[in-house]
């Protein structure tokens, strides 16, 4: 199997919090199996901003570009939200920088090892070292995929 190359952003946006956009939050669950009766009532509103951009300063977002991570639910085209303020910690997807190239990975830490691995295994990981040109830009919270 060949290993194929990575460029997996292709857009980035910025976030500007201009006007809350409040929105219908129905109490009952959807039911995924068989169909419930509905219930007629709205819980309360929910601000789409509010849940999902936790720190509105260091917010942005980046489209995805490829199929690196489609064992992790993000495919070509989607846009994810990333918060830079948050830890990049072991086992959160991230948006990295190696050699000057955007790209969307999971990392993983293990005693003074570090590594970014793909979600696909037709891609490679990324072992990095001292000597890697690499920089953490920001932490994955969330992936927008239309339908």
């Amino acid at each position: 199997m060949s290993l194929r190359a990575d460029y997996s952003i292709s857009e980035i946006y910025g976030f500007e919090q201009k006007i809350r956009v409040l929105r219908p939050l129905f109490s009952s669950g959807v039911s995924a199996g068989f169909p419930s009766p509905a219930e007629d009532y709205i819980e309360q509103r929910l601000d789409l901003n509010e849940l999902l951009i936790k720190n509105p300063a260091a917010t942005f977002f980046v489209r995805v570009n490829g199929d690196s991570m489609i064992g992790a639910g993000i495919n070509h085209n989607d846009i994810l939200i990333v918060d830079r303020s948050l830890e990049p910690v072991s086992g959160k997807i991230v948006i990295a920088i190696i050699n000057g190239e955007f790209t969307v990975k999971k990392l993983i830490k293990h005693g003074h090892s570090c590594k970014l691995v793909a979600e696909n295994p037709a891609y490679p990981t990324v072992e990095l070292t001292e000597e890697s040109s690499c920089e953490i830009w920001g932490v994955v919270t969330c992936s927008i995929n239309q339908f």
